[in-house]
């Protein structure tokens, strides 16, 4: 047990930013666990506990450590750390973050706003990427897809806050497009299995659910899980999308467009097996249960979620 003990306390130093967010919590406590002593970054203040000392800091300011860090890991927007990462001089030989599907899914997307999105993905990256090879630096970019498992995605969770709020969701006969939830503990297991894979520095990988499946059937298993169940009401997509334009009139549902309805209709599944081969990438099949869904104040917002 007392060397157990030792070879855990020498992991590294790890850099965390978005320490507090859906991935980095479980995140922390998995490098917790591994034995990493970790620095976390966070705009709201937190109190130091062992192995975690926590930085009251955003990637706007001009905070910087003085300290070398065996890996700097962003669950963040990405756009938003590249900037801070591109101007500072924090010294790492390893960098992860967390990016989007949304880099591929947007980029053809009928809004300008969501092809924007797409377009700070792809630089975001671009540009992590030759800053890292300037420096020398590892860098990795994890994609992850629809999440879920914290209560605090704006996707099922709104789904299912929505659904239980008004005891029905009703959804548009062509929503059949292919989805592929990934679980938060999935995706923060996956930093610490891809941390010392070589293989993947330069690469950016897209890291989904173990399970894919039509996205009525991902809608239906989430109201199972709550008491009580609400009815889904599937309605023919003309009638929806009526009933879609009525509600945008009278101010609700605006965050339901029809790049949104279209996406739909998509498969959004994307190919995980470069994660699986080069460092193990192994998650979970779709496996829902009510508290996952709970936590959140009643004030949700009422607009379907993109996925």
């Amino acid at each position: 047990m007392e060397n157990d003990i030792h070879s855990a306390a020498v992991a590294g130093r790890a850099l965390v930013f978005g320490g507090s967010g859906q991935i980095g919590e479980p995140l922390l406590a998995q490098l917790l666990a591994a034995g990493w002593a970790v620095t976390a970054v966070s705009r709201q203040a937190h109190v130091d506990t062992p192995g975690v000392h926590w930085v009251q800091a955003d990637l706007y300011g001009f905070w910087r450590d003085g300290q070398a860090f065996d890996a700097v890991i962003s669950c963040g927007p990405l756009d938003n750390f590249v900037r801070w990462y591109a101007g500072s001089d924090i010294r790492s030989p390893r960098v992860v973050a967390f990016g989007s599907t949304s880099a591929e899914v947007k980029q053809d997307s009928a809004e300008p706003a969501e092809r924007d999105v797409a377009r700070r993905l792809r630089e975001a990256e671009q540009l992590l990427f030759a800053t890292a090879a300037e420096r020398g630096v590892a860098a990795t970019v994890l994609r992850p897809t629809l999440i879920y498992g914290a209560g605090r995605d704006k996707t099922l969770t709104s789904i299912a806050r929505m659904a239980k709020r008004t005891r029905l969701l009703v959804l548009p006969s062509c929503a059949k497009g292919l989805r592929q939830p990934v679980h938060v503990q999935d995706l923060a297991k996956a930093v610490l299995q891809v941390l010392p894979a070589a293989v993947s520095h330069g690469q950016a990988y897209a890291v989904g659910g173990g399970e894919v499946l039509p996205y009525n059937q991902m809608v239906r298993r989430v109201l199972a899980t709550l008491q009580p169940r609400p009815l889904l009401l599937r309605v023919p997509t003309p009638l929806f999308v009526w009933a879609l334009r009525k509600a945008h009139g009278k101010g609700r549902l605006l965050g339901m467009n029809e790049a949104v309805l279209e996406r739909m209709r998509d498969p959004l599944a994307f190919d995980i097996e470069p994660a699986r081969r080069d460092f193990g990438y192994a998650p979970r099949a779709f496996q829902v249960q009510e508290g996952m869904f709970v936590g959140a104040g009643e004030n949700v917002d009422e607009a379907l979620p993109e996925h």
